[in-house]
């Protein structure tokens, strides 16, 4: 079984914007055919990452007399302040789970009534405001692939991201049921507890992969 380039460049120019994308349809036929033990050979995600990203960025430049100025920001490694944001945030989730039942705890004035609140387990996790630091701090980890970053520690940092998203994502349903778990059919006090200790779990769980994140990329 043989793929042609061609279909390999097809695949890879989903993702890739329109100017860029078209260009990649005038490139000559007459590439050698890649061998299904050539596809192979790439037996990481490492290997694969590298690869695909070298064979994008080499067409994508000889291919097209210019890169646009969205495609050309997109393949710059992270800012100096965007790395302080993953630093901040870290920061920020470690305080959460420190102080967890502190900074859940919402009371009325004067001595009022006092419960717990589960929105704040969403603002630490970049999930309420534009200004919180980790809002969008996937699109930060995608540019990690152009900095100077060891070979060996990419699979780890892979799989932490991996944990990360998969935290955000259950944290984000958790509590969000919570702050609702009062007014819902059965719902009560306790079903707002029982939500927010599972999106507890899920905040631990991606301090982890933060820390990690953070190990690899030296910051």
């Amino acid at each position: 079984m043989t793929l042609n380039l061609s279909h390999l460049l097809l695949l890879i120019t989903v993702t890739l914007p329109t100017d860029v994308a078209n260009a990649f349809a005038t490139l000559p036929q007459n590439h050698k055919p890649l061998t299904t033990t050539a596809l192979n050979s790439c037996s990481s995600r490492r290997e694969l990452f590298t690869k695909s990203a070298f064979l994008v960025t080499t067409v994508a430049t000889s291919s097209v007399g210019f890169v646009s100025p969205a495609y050309a920001a997109s393949t710059q490694p992270p800012t100096a302040e965007e790395l302080k944001r993953i630093k901040k945030g870290y920061e920020g989730i470690k305080y959460l789970l420190e102080n967890f039942e502190k900074e859940t705890t919402v009371c009325r004035e004067n001595g009022g009534e006092c419960k717990r609140d589960a929105d704040p387990v969403r603002r630490y996790m970049g999930l309420r405001s534009t200004t919180d630091p980790l809002f969008q701090i996937e699109k930060v980890f995608t540019k990690v692939k152009y900095m100077d970053v060891d070979p060996d520690q990419l699979e780890t940092f892979f799989e932490a991201t991996e944990d990360w998203n998969t935290a955000v994502n259950m944290s984000n349903s958790m509590a969000f049921i919570s702050q609702f778990g009062e007014y819902n059919p059965g719902g009560g006090k306790d079903e707002v507890l029982k939500y927010l200790n599972e999106s507890q779990k899920q905040v631990i769980i991606a301090e982890g992969a933060l820390k990690k994140i953070i190990d690899v990329l030296g910051i």
